[in-house]
């Protein structure tokens, strides 16, 4: 009789489980493969996070380049003019010259119609002692079309003077700190002014008229204001209080005015040295509100709120002077200031001067700022003071910037950490703490990306 195994018994055999060697040896086996999942998942996100703000990061740098070209091409630029006048007879070889297109000022208080940073009348700024009130009519001086800043790491290392100092506090670009609200420690300022000419009024038939005095056949009695086309804005536009600019293609003259009824302006003799008159001759002439029209805009960084108790640096673009007047509360004509681009620790402008051989050297706003008599472009008429004459001269200007991830992103290696920046002398990457201004010196973390942008404007309306 043949016998077999039990069937109930085979079965438990095949069915056996694992032994507890066996499952501890999966287990660890289980958590290696886990592990590098989880680290291969870590360092891809890691990259993936890296890549996305140098990304951004790339995109707001352009940005920022791209906005600050638009205004500093445009520094000194007039109405309907480039660089020279009406030509003029030189005494004594009766050759006629053209001199540079700088407004005749007839007002007696024209800088409190300036927005914004604006060198007092006998202020002193670095070596330049600037001239005191005129007491008649003169030529807007060079100095009022262009000015830089650049600072150090404190307000003494500010050259040719500490922006601050020269404004109004209520209004103007706040001391260095590292505090919210104040300017970022160790970079610069830049100031251009430029007639805005898409707004105005054009005078002619059908639009806005000047009328002349019967007593002098010559001097403005009056201007009418008239929106002729759509494109041009509303005769409430001028504000009451604000200075008339008169314009063509030739020059302009800046005086103040008197708005009586909704478009009537009337020059005012108590503050005019004399009595305006068109210029001859008129050419496409041109009725602009010299408090709004003629833009000051100013470029600074601040230092703003980044969360988690960081901050980082906003580029802001500033024009006359912000939204309100120095009293905090009243509207300031055409001021606005705002926020263009965060994450900018670094700004710094070198000034491109055009040597008598055509050669361009990029010096600092201490060195323009300081060149007077025989280094200085041709003159103004009427001119004033040869202080700060050089600043017409600048035919470019260099932009330098630093912009950062603004988000800290602690898995950086040492060489993702590294950057360049020219102004430092760091042409090849080196560390946050090797540079000239370390971002701990301006109250940032060092774990970022950071990069380098520069770029050359070519100020289009530069007069040689």
């Amino acid at each position: 009789m043949t016998t077999s195994a039990h069937p109930t018994l085979a079965g438990r055999a095949v069915q056996a489980g694992l032994t507890l060697v066996e499952l501890m040896v999966a287990m660890a086996l289980g958590l290696i493969v886990a592990g590098g999942v989880v680290a291969i998942f870590n360092s891809t996100s890691s990259s993936n996070r890296a890549q996305t703000q140098l990304a951004r990061l790339q995109e707001e740098g352009r940005f920022a380049v791209t906005r600050l070209k638009q205004d500093l091409s445009m520094a000194n630029g007039q109405y309907c003019t480039n660089s020279g006048g009406v030509a003029k007879p030189a005494a004594a070889s009766q050759l006629y010259l053209d001199g540079l297109r700088a407004p005749v000022v007839y007002a007696k208080n024209v800088t409190t119609a300036i927005g914004d940073i604006t060198t007092a009348f006998g202020a002193t700024s670095g070596t330049n002692t600037y001239p005191a009130q005129p007491t008649a009519q003169y030529s807007m001086p060079s100095y009022m079309f262009m000015r830089g800043y650049d600072c150090g790491l404190t307000s003494t290392t500010c050259k040719p003077i500490d922006p601050n100092s020269v404004l109004n506090v209520a209004t103007g670009v706040p001391a260095m700190a590292k505090t919210v609200g104040s300017r970022v420690i160790g970079t610069d300022v830049i100031t251009v002014r430029y007639v805005n000419a898409d707004r105005g009024w054009a005078i002619g038939a059908g639009g806005t008229s000047i009328a002349t005095a019967a007593s002098s056949g010559s001097a403005i009695a009056s201007i009418t204001i008239a929106q002729a086309t759509s494109s041009e804005p509303p005769p409430a536009d001028f504000a009451s209080g604000d200075m008339a600019m008169l314009a063509d293609c030739s020059n302009a003259q800046v005086f103040a005015v008197t708005k009586s009824g909704a478009a009537t302006l009337t020059p005012t003799s108590a503050n005019n040295f004399a009595a305006p008159a068109p210029q001859q001759p008129l050419s496409a002439p041109k009725l602009f509100d010299f408090n709004r029209d003629f833009q000051t805009v100013t470029y600074w960084l601040k230092v703003v709120d980044n969360g988690n108790g960081q901050t980082t640096g906003a580029l802001m673009r500033r024009v006359n002077g912000g939204p309100f007047k120095a009293d905090g509360t009243t509207a300031n004509p055409g001021g606005t200031e705002d926020e263009l681009v965060r994450g900018v620790e670094r700004l710094d402008f070198r000034y491109g001067i055009q040597d008598v051989d055509g050669k361009v050297r990029y010096v600092t706003a201490d060195v323009v700022d300081a060149a007077t008599g025989i280094t200085c472009p041709p003159g103004e008429v009427n001119k004033i003071t040869t202080a700060g004459c050089l600043w017409r001269a600048v035919s470019s200007v260099e932009i330098n910037m630093v912009i950062d991830g603004q988000i800290p992103l602690y898995t950086l290696t040492a060489n993702d950490l590294a950057y360049t920046y020219g102004i430092d002398g760091k042409t090849t990457p080196a560390a946050p703490s090797a540079h000239g201004i370390k971002p701990s010196d301006q109250g940032f973390v060092d774990p970022m990306l950071r990069r380098e942008f520069t770029a050359v404007v070519a100020v289009r309306n530069f007069n040689p």
